[in-house]
Parts: C-alpha cells; structure tokens; sequence
C-alpha cells in the first residue's frame, strides 16, 4: 500500500501544508494510507485529519518512518548531513546551482533516498502543476510596501508575522501607508504575466499603488534597465536561471534614482544567475529588509517563504492544485512523479 506521510514543518514562521484534511480523505478513499505528524503551529490543526481518517505521529518523527513511506513536506530540512534514505516530497532548491542545494543532493546520495521537487513536478507540456507563486508575489509585495512606509519614518521595516487572512493584510498595510502621509509608492513587476507577478500587482491595486507590468518582451534586450531606477518600489518575479538579465546591477547603488525597495520575491540569492546581486543572502521575518546603501536609502526584502504571510489561504489554494498528483502517488514511475524523478536523478550525476 502507498504510504504518504506528512512532516511536521522544523523552519521558523512556517505554518503551512500541501494537504488538507478533505485531500486526505480522498486519498485514503483511493486507498493510500496517510499519515500526519502532530505541529506546534501548522495553520490546520491536527483534529481534521484525525476525522478524516489519518493516523497521527508525533511531530518531526519522519526520520522513523517505515521505509517505504513517502515523507511530504515544504520547506527545507535541517541541514545535519544525516544521509536521507526515504522518498521525500519538498521543496529542495536544488538544482539550479545553489550552494545548499549541492548539500541536500549529497545526503540523498549518501542515504540512497529519493527527492521529488515540487518545483519540478510539471505537465506534459513543462508546466507546474501546483505553485505557491500567487501568494508569494501577494505577500512579498505587502512586505516591501511596509519597507517603503518604515523608510517614510525614517526607520527600517520592523519584523513580520502571520495574517488570518487577505482582509487583515490589506487592512493593516492600508493604515501603515496612509500614516506615510504622502501618495503611494509607484512600483514595476518584472515577471507580471506569470503567477508571482500577477499576485504582486493584484496586491498593489488593492492598496492604490500604481503598477508598471513588464514581463519577457520588455527585458528581451538585456538590459541595461534604467526604467527600473525611475520607480519607487521594484517586484522581482522573475525566477534565476542560465540567460536571466541583470535587472538591478551593484553600479545603481550610487547612480542617481527614484528607486528605494527592492522586492525580490523570486528570492535567488545563492544562485549564480541572481538578477539582483546587490545582495547574497536572503531575509528574515524578524529583519525582513537588508538596507544595502544609505543616503538615498535602498532596502532589500528577499524572505524565501512569503506565502506563510497567509498561511491557510496559500495552503488551501497550494494543496488544491496539488490534490490531482498526489492521488497517483501509486505510479510513481510515471507522469508528473517519473519526471521528477528523471530530473532528480539527472542533477545526481553531477554529485
């Protein structure tokens, strides 16, 4: 019998999750066992999947899991060099260069486990079949918001924590701006088509501020970009990879601009295609800016898991696109799980 067992987040700020108790009573109705580690602050709480016919572990067992079972979680986890001997469904960020990534494939190799990126689980045609990227685009543009208002203050952007919901985030963002007491920020996407970029411009116009959306045909030319230093608040959405321009360069620090906010949501900084190396770390959501020059003020705001903003909104939307793979877990050499595990087993060659 397949057995898909849900971890408890181990990161920080993380209350999200890829299943909701209703998606794990159609898996077990298909005949997959599920089981769920208890979380100190997962944004669902455990009762639902007990109702739903889970069976309940203590929270971070997973490393106990029977072999077979396949461990499912989001975000990263702890890096203690233990070899991974189990079939993992998360978010590794691992494959596109990144330093820490190069780690984690060392563990799998070690462990003889597998890693199912969620990033790289795709369609016939390449495309995702689930993505946090509305959400992380909607938060990620609150947060630079925030930054920007903090800047009116002559402050820095003070830590950030959960909403219950979208209503409370606009609420709240809306009082901060109106205490500015200047007009709002004029800010530019880059990556505005795809879904980051269509969450962070949604998130702007619900707030008043005016929205430049440039995407592929605007950045054809490589650059450079001076239209980018002309706006207040700038959203990178645009993931790093072989051939992404320079967006923002080390030389803008010092040149005359408008530009204040850096947003980079897409959030690559380990990477070595980062379109805006004016930084090489990510933030946090206790210092969720770094302030890489002063006098005129830049900030960047680079926090790697900006959809735990709103936690039960992005989990619900997330594990609803997801809900489809997951049911064909029992197939794993095929579809959306055999390329994954091609893609997987193709960046171990390199290790």
């Amino acid at each position: 019998m397949t057995h898909l067992w849900v971890r408890a987040e181990q990161r920080p700020n993380e209350e999200r999750v890829g299943l909701t108790p209703e998606g794990a009573a159609q898996l077990i109705a298909k005949g997959i066992r599920v089981t769920v580690e208890h979380s100190h602050n997962r944004a669902i709480p455990i009762d639902g999947y007990r109702d739903a016919g889970c069976e309940i572990a203590p929270e971070n067992s997973w490393p106990s899991a029977p072999s077979d079972a396949i461990v499912f979680g989001l975000k990263e986890l702890p890096e203690d060099g233990s070899p991974l001997t189990h079939r993992h469904i998360m978010f590794g960020h691992a494959f596109k260069g990144q330093h820490a990534g190069q780690r984690l494939l060392q563990r799998f190799k070690a462990g003889g486990g597998t890693l199912y990126d969620l990033e790289y689980l795709v369609d016939e045609t390449g495309r995702r079949v689930a993505a946090f990227g509305y959400w992380a685009g909607y938060a990620g543009a609150a947060v630079s918001l925030m930054a920007w208002a903090a800047q009116k203050g002559g402050g820095i952007c003070p830590p950030v924590d959960t909403y219950p919901g979208r209503d409370a985030l606009l609420t709240a963002l809306g009082a901060q701006l109106d205490a500015t007491g200047t007009d709002r920020p004029r800010a530019i996407v880059i990556g505005a088509l795809g879904r980051v970029g269509t969450g962070a411009s949604d998130l702007c116009e619900a707030v008043g501020v005016a929205v430049t959306r440039w995407d592929m045909a605007e950045t054809a030319s490589g650059g450079p970009f001076p239209e980018i230093l002309d706006h207040d608040i700038f959203l990178n959405c645009i993931f790093a990879r072989p051939g992404t321009p320079v967006f923002v360069p080390k030389s803008a620090l010092t040149q005359s601009r408008r530009l204040t906010v850096i947003g980079d949501v897409a959030c690559d900084p380990d990477s070595d295609y980062n379109p805006v190396p004016v930084y090489d770390a990510a933030t946090t959501w206790t210092a969720p800016v770094l302030r890489v020059h002063d006098a005129p003020p830049l900030d960047v705001m680079a926090i790697d898991n900006l959809p735990s903003l709103l936690p039960v909104e992005s989990s619900q939307d997330y594990a609803g696109q997801l809900l489809a793979s997951l049911l064909t877990l029992d197939t794993l050499d095929a579809g959306v799980w055999g390329r994954a595990s091609e893609t997987f087993h193709t960046h171990l060659k390199d290790i």
